[in-house]
Order: C-alpha cells, then structure tokens, then sequence
C-alpha cells in the first residue's frame, strides 16, 4: 500500500469518527491540542501524521489505536 493511501484511508476514518461525534475541525484540534489546519490536512491525506498526534486525536475522540486504525483490517 502506498503512503499517500495510508494517509488517505487514515484521514478518512479520522473525519468520520469525527463527524459521527458531532465535532468540528476546531474542536477537535482544541482537544487533541492541535491546529484545526492540520487536523483539516491529516484528514485531506495531505499531512503525514505522527505517532503522538494520532495517540492526541485518538484520545480526543475517545477511541482506542485500534479502533481509529480499524480501517486497516
């Protein structure tokens, strides 16, 4: 699988857990201490994510690693 798919498909269940939480962008970049720009990139594909904002987003939208990387199963 190439890179940019990773961060797409990523990116994507980002957003969608997001959404399905009722969260902005902003809001969720407030709790997870992360601009809502870059929280609008990872979930975009754009941005290459590290491991300590993907544990920062996790936790914010109150899933686990695994479930935010469900996607990939």
């Amino acid at each position: 699988m190439a890179s940019r798919d990773v961060r797409a498909r990523l990116g994507q269940r980002i957003r969608t857990l997001r959404e399905q939480r009722g969260l902005s962008q902003e809001t969720l970049g407030y709790r997870a201490e992360i601009h809502r720009t870059y929280i609008g990139a990872v979930e975009r594909g754009e941005q290459n994510i590290s491991i300590l904002n993907i544990e920062r987003i996790a936790k914010a939208l109150n899933v686990s690693l695994g479930e935010l990387f469900g996607v990939f199963r």
